[in-house]
């Protein structure tokens, strides 16, 4: 039986795949605030049930079964971010939040109208596609962080980390959002940087911009 616990799991280790992260039960204790011995219990039975692979470093990968279930689980949390989004409209920082917790109560028939309704394609408010992607499935279709952009150039963002409330109300705040223009102004010796976008100049750490995938605009003023 899968449970929504397991879905928690197997839906995570496909997130921290896709951020680049090695898998190990530390990262699972992390992204799901849970106890290190929980982990534990919970990876004994995700391999019982022929989910999850654990290697004998410690690492943890989906079997073809357990990637599954996390796909379908990761397009049904982005068909409701976008239903809270295009349909209510509700605050793209707000939407991933609520989307975790309807996702498991979401029956295949909703579901099926909802990809009606919506389409397969079409990123989420946060810029990100319903399949996840890798760093480098985002660095061949030309995207890059914006931590490794180039002072005096333009750029777009393109998708921003959506797992942490707290970075979206802070960019939000300061008109860093998808879609919005912006220009790196200068990148400091403290690694962090002077943003220009449409109506403020801002500085970001590294941990911010870390987070932020961008794309190249020809130069101008903003």
């Amino acid at each position: 039986m899968i449970t929504v616990s397991k879905e928690d799991y197997l839906k995570a280790i496909l997130e921290a795949e896709s951020e680049g992260e090695t898998v190990i039960s530390a990262t699972l204790a992390h992204w799901l605030s849970v106890s290190p011995p929980a982990v534990t219990m919970a990876l004994r039975r995700l391999k019982k049930d022929g989910l999850v692979r654990v290697q004998t470093d410690g690492q943890v990968g989906l079997t073809p079964a357990g990637r599954k279930i996390a796909r379908k689980l990761t397009l049904r949390h982005h068909l409701i971010e976008r239903m809270l989004s295009e349909m209510f409209g509700m605050e793209w920082y707000k939407v991933h939040d609520e989307a975790e917790r309807l996702e498991h109560a979401v029956s295949p028939d909703f579901e099926a109208k909802l990809l009606a309704k919506l389409g397969r394609g079409g990123a989420c408010p946060h810029g990100n596609l319903s399949e996840m992607e890798s760093p480098g499935s985002r660095r061949r279709r030309g995207l890059m962080l914006l931590s490794e952009a180039e002072a005096g150039q333009r750029y777009r963002v393109s998708g921003i980390y959506e797992r942490d409330r707290n970075l979206l109300e802070f960019l939000e705040a300061r008109g860093i959002r998808p879609g919005a223009e912006l220009r790196l102004v200068e990148c400091n010796y403290d690694k962090t940087l002077s943003l220009q976008t449409a109506s403020v100049t801002v500085v970001l750490g590294r941990s911010a911009s870390d987070k932020i995938w961008v794309s190249h605009l020809p130069s101008r003023s903003v």
